[in-house]
């Protein structure tokens, strides 16, 4: 498993992500104990000083300054102990200035016990919190991974990469999707985008993906494939879209057909930007007749178009969203796509989008206003086995397939 954020396979995956988080967790625990020298140093600075004060001077009340430092960084019991040691030393101070029968100073004791302990309060709080959001994004992510998988690194004879920016914060995927699947006779591809943001977007990203690895194995062409999808969004937006906002629903999408023994790739556009070849010291733009995305209400094979173009060994193939060139600087300049990649056309797939992911959120000052994918595809000279066809592609149902081994 490839594409430049892999996923291990199997149970493995899951033993790394527990070993991650425990790793994560110890070392959460050794630095909250390293703090805690701080508030400790605290304490005793403010006691000694307090101590050696005249009596008229009063550094006690500092105290409560330790455990709400502690708390910022530790849980409610690490911040009831400061409390607790910070309690102590008031008493200690009280007892150093004649006693503790005086009103001022059982004052101040009483007051830095009750704030200690709304503190710790506070502090349990946040954490219970914390540990909410915290599984409530590991679900999320785990849904995230179902949906949209990194693409194998190899398809036949396809070296394949792929890359996925969401703008959303602490999203992985949204409204940009990508899918693969193995024929008898090659490989098909999907990139597509869906008009919109947030979770009506991520649930018709889900339709198309599982519409796809579905119709590309009952279609022969790449037009019939197209109407398939496009009954599939429309069956989608009468059932689970309000009628006013239908209308306002649909996808771009780009298929693909690569064999694995002619040098060419077929195509079909629904309204989605055409790829880039890359050869040798050039990028071009590939020439597509494009039809209207899908969810328009196109319904027949005779609606989309089949372009046919060249695709040798040594050639790589370069899809992507709108979000990439659309991408603006600061000045508000778009991203000039085709002229970056032009300059690592001799990289490998996966070095090609590494070098693109950098410059594009180099360009964009960081953040992208929109979600952007992109899959590099290079056709090789010596193809991948065949596997049996029908059988899974660990990581989101994508399929490897043949009959026979090469």
């Amino acid at each position: 498993m490839s594409g430049l954020a892999a996923i291990p396979e199997g149970v493995q995956g899951g033993d790394v992500a527990a070993q991650q988080r425990l790793a994560g967790l110890r070392q959460s625990w050794q630095s909250s104990h390293a703090l805690l020298a701080i508030p400790v140093a605290l304490i005793l600075v403010i006691t000694v000083a307090d101590i050696n004060s005249p009596a008229d001077v009063h550094l006690g009340p500092a105290l409560v300054i330790a455990p709400a430092i502690t708390a910022s960084f530790a849980g409610p019991r690490l911040t009831g102990v400061i409390g607790v040691l910070a309690v102590a030393a008031q008493v200690i101070i009280g007892v150093s200035h004649g006693g503790l029968t005086t009103t001022n100073h059982v004052v101040q004791i009483a007051t830095l016990t009750v704030l200690s302990v709304l503190i710790v309060f506070f502090c349990a709080v946040r954490e219970r919190r914390s540990r909410q959001l915290a599984q409530v994004r590991s679900v999320a992510e785990a849904a995230q991974h179902v949906l949209l998988w990194p693409l194998p690194d190899r398809i036949g004879p396809l070296q394949v990469a792929c890359l996925y920016l969401a703008a959303e914060d602490e999203a992985q995927i949204g409204g940009d999707l990508y899918a693969a699947t193995r024929t008898e006779h090659g490989a098909r591809l999907m990139i597509g985008d869906v008009r919109g943001k947030g979770l009506p977007a991520i649930g018709e990203a889900a339709l198309l993906l599982g519409a796809f690895r579905e119709a590309a194995h009952q279609h022969t062409t790449l037009p019939a494939l197209a109407a398939g999808l496009e009954q599939s969004v429309a069956r989608y937006l009468a059932d689970f879209e309000p009628e006013e906002e239908a209308g306002e629903r649909f996808a771009t999408t780009l298929l693909l057909e690569i064999p694995d023994e002619d040098p060419i790739t077929r195509l079909t556009s629904c309204g989605h930007p055409p790829p880039l070849l890359l050869r040798p010291g050039e990028a071009v733009t590939v020439l597509v007749h494009p039809a209207p995305p899908l969810g328009v209400g196109h319904t027949g094979p005779q609606d989309y178009t089949l372009d046919v173009f060249s695709f040798e060994p040594g050639d790589t193939l370069l899809l992507y969203t709108d979000g990439v060139i659309e991408a603006r600087d600061p000045a508000g300049e778009f991203y000039p796509f085709t002229e970056r990649a032009a300059q690592w056309t001799d990289a490998s797939p996966e070095t090609l989008l590494h070098h693109i992911r950098r410059d594009l959120l180099a360009h964009a000052g960081g953040r992208l206003d929109d979600d952007a994918a992109l899959i590099a595809i290079r056709r090789t000279t010596t193809p991948h086995p065949r596997r049996r066809h029908g059988r899974l592609i660990h990581g989101g149902g994508f399929r490897h397939g043949s009959t026979t081994s090469q």
